[in-house]
Order: C-alpha cells, then sequence, then structure tokens
C-alpha cells in the first residue's frame, strides 16, 4: 500500500464580532480550544466590541460528535466540537491549518492596515496559535497562550526570531485540572530555549476564559 496525498480548495469558516473602521483600535484573533466551535468561543470576547477591537474566531478544519454513536443513541446528544489536529497525520494537519490562518489573516488585515494585532490560544488553540505565529507571515504585536503552553515541536531558531520583541502571556486559572506542575516545567524550558520570558496572569478560575482577566489586556 502506498501513502498518497492531494491538494485541493477548500472552504474554512469563522467568526468575527464588530467590523474594521477607521476607530478600529485592534484587531484579535481568538483560537478556540480542543471540541469547541467558533460560534460558542467567540461569544466570550463580546466585552471587547465596547472597545472598538474587532474580534476575529477561526474554526478548526476537523470537526466531530463529542459523543460516540451509543452515546447520542441514549442521550439524544448531537453536539459538535472541532480540533486542530489529532496525533493521526498531524503534520499535514498542522500545514493546513497554517496556510488557512495565513489565508484568514491576509484577508481581515487587507482593510485593518496596521492597527494592533492579538493572537490569542485557548487550551489546545495555544499550540496552534504557538505554530501560526512561528510560520512567520504575521505581523503581530502579542501573543496570549490562554490555558495553553507552547508545543515541544516548535523550531526553537525560528521562533526565537519571530518572539524576541514580542509581549508573551501566559494565563490561567488557578483551578485549572488540565494545568499540572509538570506542564508548567515543559512551558518554562521551552520558553528559555526561546530566550524570552513570558508574563504569567493567573485568576481565580478553571479552565475558561475570564471577563476580568481579559479585560486587563484593554
Amino acid at each position: 500500500m502506498e501513502h498518497q496525498t492531494l491538494s485541493f480548495t477548500c472552504q474554512a469558516r469563522y467568526f468575527q464580532l464588530g467590523t474594521i473602521t477607521p476607530n478600529t483600535s485592534q484587531v484579535w484573533f481568538v483560537l478556540h480550544g480542543y471540541g469547541q466551535l467558533a460560534q460558542y468561543f467567540i461569544q466570550k470576547f463580546k466585552v471587547l466590541q465596547d472597545h472598538n477591537i474587532c474580534v476575529i474566531a477561526p474554526e478548526a478544519l476537523s470537526r466531530f460528535y463529542l459523543e460516540d454513536v451509543a452515546s447520542r443513541m441514549q442521550s439524544g446528544n448531537n453536539r459538535v466540537g472541532a480540533t486542530w489536529m489529532t496525533k493521526e497525520n498531524r503534520e499535514m494537519d498542522i500545514q493546513n491549518y497554517v496556510i488557512y490562518l495565513n489565508a484568514l489573516y491576509q484577508k481581515v488585515m487587507t482593510s485593518a492596515g496596521t492597527v494592533p494585532v492579538t493572537i490569542l490560544g485557548f487550551s489546545q488553540g495555544s499550540a496552534t496559535a504557538s505554530r501560526w505565529v512561528a510560520d512567520g507571515h504575521v505581523a503581530f504585536q502579542r501573543l496570549i497562550l490562554w490555558a495553553g503552553i507552547f508545543p515541544p515541536d516548535m523550531n526553537i531558531d525560528v521562533s526565537k526570531k519571530v518572539l524576541h520583541d514580542r509581549d508573551t502571556y501566559v494565563v490561567y486559572g488557578k483551578s485549572d485540572p488540565f494545568l499540572k506542575d509538570s506542564r508548567f516545567a515543559e512551558m518554562n524550558a521551552i520558553a528559555a530555549s526561546l530566550g524570552i520570558m513570558p508574563r504569567v496572569i493567573t485568576f481565580e478560575g478553571k479552565h475558561d476564559i475570564d471577563q476580568a482577566t481579559l479585560l486587563k489586556f484593554i
């Protein structure tokens, strides 16, 4: 059996809060976590609209039912989530979503000009955001890893050049069940390799977007 690949044009959806106008102060690209959908994730950022911030929420290219067939037959729950990648054919998934995110960036920023850009990744979206910015095709001022860390497979040499003069933050809830000491140790080791020291911001909460903490970035 021979493994083959095929390139083709496809469509992807994203959601937007606010419009790009001469009064737009910032543009935020917010990347959801595992099992989420962009149309619901973006609702957590509505508060930014009051500050002339346009929010763009791309959705991961792979969607799936959150419960297996047997569970769905019993519960009637047909909820769907999305994922940026899995362990299967991961390199191709990463390449595809970087191409997709670069295309989205170009579309949005064509009308935004030199407005400051923040890229926020939540949970699994943190790794996605990190790989995306490391690709080097987006101009941004701030990277926020919220409830997530740098991925261990980042290209260190390339990422150093991209991140050395950018503001980088790590944000998490003190009761987040998914962030253990081992994850923070991994994060610190990668940050040291990158030659950066992300600013750490915590809040009283779990694995979620905290509104009061979000407003600190205005």
